[in-house]
């Protein structure tokens, strides 16, 4: 049972707050980053922690772990197309400002919508056709693509230098997580979402861990904050999906999962605090434009 339905304005509170323990998450990264971590021991210690948490979840409520033969396999692509995204934004966290590479990362419901229609699905609604372009300027001003924003006029040539790479990961990061979301929908709707998750992320921390140790790419943390950083960012990740699984069903809207795209604008002033990572005014409103036309793009009627 899931109980009595949380009231909306409670209900939207707490998804805020949980968004706010995501964004953590990446702020932790970052942290551990520059201690010494690399991606790959991050991506490792986090999926491998998550699944843990998650399987214990499964068996407080007592969840079957039971699995049907066809959908094995489309779990395991789902999760093999996760673990590129975890890395990827990962890299991304790890070259440029964690705040606007989750931006970048964030226009994944748009990839997906024409990852869907280019797939053979319905034609994006006319809310999405509008809200598609707002976004990407919206984007464009967050990252400051002409080099206009900071001490020094550079340029747009001098600012892609600067977050290129970085804008590049999230980019993959965005594709690669449409494509996850739209072999779900397609193929494993039917699965309950703790078990999928659980799955999901037990081969995320496999491909990495054994990826990280034919390549011999794994650098432990240099120091105690390193650790203590390592060990947040896993405790927050799994906090924060653990919880999501179990408001979800409470909430009783589908469409409260567009409040979790308040993480970037709640990462703007925890990176800011914690990482002294500060952006420009235009590009804080780049943020809430991007923020809101993607919020708004999943309003909508389904």
């Amino acid at each position: 049972m899931a109980g009595q339905p949380i009231p909306r304005p409670a209900g939207v509170a707490l998804m805020m707050v949980i968004a706010t323990v995501f964004g953590s998450n990446h702020i932790a990264a970052r942290v551990a980053f520059d201690h010494g971590t690399n991606v790959t021991t991050a991506v490792a210690f986090r999926s491998a922690g998550t699944a843990l948490i998650v399987l214990m979840l499964l068996l407080f409520t007592g969840t079957s772990l039971k699995v049907e033969r066809k959908n094995l396999g489309r779990t395991l692509v789902v999760g093999l197309l996760i673990s590129v995204q975890s890395y990827c934004l990962y890299s991304s966290v790890a070259a440029i400002p964690v705040a606007l590479a989750l931006l970048a990362f964030n226009t994944h419901p748009m990839a997906l919508s024409l990852l869907s229609w280019a797939s053979g699905g319905e034609r994006p609604a006319r809310r999405m056709l509008v809200a598609m372009p707002v976004a990407l300027a919206g984007l464009a001003l967050a990252l400051d693509v002409w080099g206009r924003s900071g001490a020094h006029l550079i340029g747009m040539a001098g600012r892609w230098a600067e977050i290129g790479a970085g804008v590049l990961w999230a980019t993959g990061a965005s594709l690669s997580f449409a494509c996850a979301m739209l072999l779900t929908a397609h193929k494993l709707g039917g699965m309950d979402g703790r078990l999928r998750s659980f799955l999901t992320m037990s081969v995320v921390a496999v491909a990495t861990i054994a990826g990280g140790a034919v390549a011999g790419d794994f650098a432990l943390p240099a120091d105690g904050t390193g650790w203590l950083a390592l060990a947040a960012l896993t405790a927050l990740y799994g906090t924060a999906i653990t919880s999501l699984f179990v408001l979800l069903p409470k909430l009783g809207a589908v469409n409260n999962m567009a409040i979790l795209n308040f993480e970037p604008i709640a990462v703007l002033g925890i990176a800011w605090v914690a990482l002294g990572q500060a952006v420009a005014p235009l590009q804080v409103l780049g943020a809430f434009i991007v923020i809101g036309a993607i919020m708004w793009m999943g309003s909508g009627k389904k």
